[in-house]
């Protein structure tokens, strides 16, 4: 029975994995700035020149990508209080544990896709080149507030107020997710790669804590 809880999250990893491939090697074509190179390029740059530009977006977005990591700060402050006043690491609350292991999993991966470039934004940000794909505001966001969101389940036991949190942070990760799109700072697949990587980090999450 335990391993079927896993059968999903291996999908959604199995999926984002070929999709990773698909962007990298399907319909690759010079269409980004400096004539840098993208995969799925039609279906990218007809999309990219409908919604054009917002930096208006870009910025809001990049204010709302301080909600996830003032989250994982107070997750993290959360844990070095119960390991203080419990003295081991072994006391600490499992799910906040393997919230912690998770949350270096992001990072990992998060660093992983900056060194391995798989496609560059489709606007000049800088002077230079920035890797675009997964869209790290995506992926992030979704995966650490989503995680957030099962973690708190058990900790809030007011259901009205876990309702006014999860309604406030599914808003975070909408706002976040449209307002990255149409700001024009990342190719359409950008978006869809962070969505399918972070569904499968909350997958995995889920039926961890599940069997936990």
């Amino acid at each position: 029975m335990k391993i079927k809880k896993f059968i999903l999250p291996f999908l959604l990893l199995l999926l984002s994995v070929v999709f990773t491939i698909c962007v990298k090697t399907i319909d690759v074509q010079p269409v980004g700035p400096e004539n840098s190179l993208v995969g799925f390029a039609s279906f990218n740059y007809a999309i990219h020149l409908k919604v054009g530009t917002g930096l208006l977006w870009y910025n809001i977005t990049d204010w709302l990508g301080l909600v996830p990591v003032f989250f994982a700060f107070g997750m993290a402050v959360m844990g070095l209080c119960q390991l203080i006043a419990r003295r081991s690491l072994f006391k600490v609350d499992k799910k906040l544990l393997i919230l912690g292991v998770f949350y270096i999993i992001i990072i990992a991966i998060y660093i992983f896709f900056e060194k391995c470039i798989i496609n560059y934004r489709p606007v000049l940000l800088g002077k230079t080149l920035e890797a675009s794909y997964p869209s790290s505001h995506t992926m992030i966001t979704i995966s650490i507030i989503g995680t957030g969101i099962i973690f708190l389940k058990d900790y809030i036991k007011s259901r009205r107020t876990f309702a006014v949190v999860s309604a406030f942070m599914l808003v975070v990760i909408l706002v976040t997710v449209v307002g990255r799109f149409i700001s024009g700072v990342h190719w359409t697949t950008d978006i869809i790669g962070g969505l399918l990587i972070s569904a499968a980090i909350i997958s995995f999450y889920k039926s961890i804590c599940d069997i936990i």
